[in-house]
């Protein structure tokens, strides 16, 4: 094993050393101990403290040239408190629906701010950002700037726009590449001539930048700096092809977080130094010298402030293995279960949070209350001597977690979500009921009515 591997420590270790308090073995999320938050909200739950995202948020803008501004990427959490904190914080937010272009505009976004992507736009979508004034669309395809144009004239609007351009060069590294391959998102580069042609003929249309995305969950600063490399040679081409400079230039997301022992955490600073050189770079070309460059974080500014808990039911053993059952599962967090995109499962981090000072004795699976299979928060976990009453955390669970997930499966209660800011826990999202199902049912008198 690498020295620098076998030195690393493991994410969870890693995570509790950085953001964390263990009291007598007890966890504490921003001075609030697991034990009371779960005795007063309830479990399952998911909590998120603000002091970790301003903690993210701090790192990631030290190491940032001043040209960069920063756009939360409301998929990647889309609670409208976690919202509101990024606002008040000073971001922008990079939206892909409508239901999200409400979301950022009741957590306080400027319409200026809010930065429209996504490849299924509809008609109606199209529409409401043009009357709500959104501050850029980023068009994906020929057809949509065809829409977008005939929905902005008959508006009587001009409507800022950025194309979101595939690059003909893949990039290695990635959760997820786009570039160089097949995909439903942006346009290749070899299409971007036909729709800039086709762009520049539509006075409806003001083309003011590129969006360039090729990857995601990318842990080595060399091959996102590749990737913004190749970035400045496409908008260097395009802003050449307009004949005038682009206002913007938005480089995606991508910055990762670890999640698996093998995995590093991003060098921030190498990132920010070869992000300083890229700059001297694009001073000395006149057409993106004065561009605005921007980063659409949402994993790595939000994964890391939250932990979803969830309280052992039953130990069960089967055939010589053994089971955590818990009160919370896949229907809540998709990811950590394996089933959100990834090819081999494996565990997020997660700890038995009333005994993290205990000496590991047992082996289990720890899984939900579902009855499939899939429904499986750690495979072959070591963990102290659990039991029933137990609270078990997975950590990493800021993003993609309660909004990705399969809620309505087997008609489970949704779980509360609790934003915990300078010792202050509230609720941001109450828990649902059983109760509810039967009120939706109309099941609400007499021997029907739910206790």
């Amino acid at each position: 094993m690498p020295e620098d591997l076998a030195s690393r420590p493991a994410p969870l270790d890693d995570l509790l050393q950085r953001h964390f308090e263990v009291v007598d073995g007890c966890l504490r999320i921003g001075g609030i101990s697991a034990q009371d938050l779960a005795a007063e909200f309830g479990s399952p739950l998911f909590v998120y403290d603000l002091a970790i995202l301003r903690r993210q948020l701090q790192a990631l803008r030290d190491v940032l040239p001043a040209q960069f501004h920063l756009s939360f990427s409301v998929k990647a959490n889309p609670n409208l408190s976690i919202l509101r904190a990024f606002v008040a914080e000073g971001l922008g937010l990079e939206i892909a629906s409508a239901g999200e272009m409400f979301l950022a505009l009741a957590a306080g976004c400027a319409p200026g701010a809010i930065l429209f992507a996504g490849p299924g736009k509809t008609h109606d979508e199209l529409a409401l950002a043009v009357s709500h004034g959104i501050g850029e669309i980023h068009v994906e395809s020929l057809a949509e700037a065809r829409r977008l144009a005939s929905v902005a004239s008959k508006a009587d609007r001009r409507v800022r726009i950025a194309l979101r351009v595939n690059p003909a060069a893949a990039v290695e590294g990635g959760g997820m590449r786009m570039g160089a391959r097949a995909v439903p998102f942006g346009m290749d580069e070899d299409q971007m001539e036909s729709v800039v042609a086709a762009v520049l003929e539509e006075p409806a249309l003001e083309l003011v930048g590129l969006h360039l995305f090729v990857g995601t969950q990318i842990l080595d600063h060399e091959v996102l700096l590749r990737q913004y490399e190749e970035g400045l040679k496409i908008a260097s081409a395009l802003s050449h092809r307009i004949g005038r400079p682009l206002e913007m230039i938005d480089l995606g997301g991508g910055l990762g977080v670890p999640y698996f022992p093998h995995e590093p955490r991003l060098d921030l600073a190498a990132l920010g130094q070869g992000l300083a050189a890229l700059m001297e770079v694009a001073q000395r070309d006149p057409m993106l010298a004065h561009a605005r460059f921007v980063l659409e974080p949402g994993r790595f500014l939000i994964a890391e402030a939250g932990v979803y808990i969830a309280r052992v039911t039953e130990i069960k053993r089967s055939r010589g293995k053994t089971f955590v059952i818990t009160d919370g599962g896949m229907h809540h967090h998709l990811a950590a279960s394996g089933n959100l995109g990834q090819t081999i499962k494996r565990n997020f981090p997660l700890a038995a949070l009333g005994r993290l000072d205990e000496t590991p004795g047992m082996v289990a699976d720890v899984v939900g209350p579902l009855c499939t299979p899939l429904d499986t928060l750690g495979r072959s976990v070591t963990l102290p001597d659990v039991v029933a009453d137990d609270l078990i955390g997975v950590f990493q669970s800021g993003a993609y977690g309660l909004s990705a997930s399969p809620g309505g499966f087997l008609s489970r209660p949704t779980p509360a979500e609790v934003l915990v800011d300078a010792g202050v826990a509230s609720i941001v999202r109450p828990a649902g009921r059983p109760e509810d199902y039967a009120r939706d049912a109309g099941l609400t008198s007499g021997a029907d009515r739910l206790a």
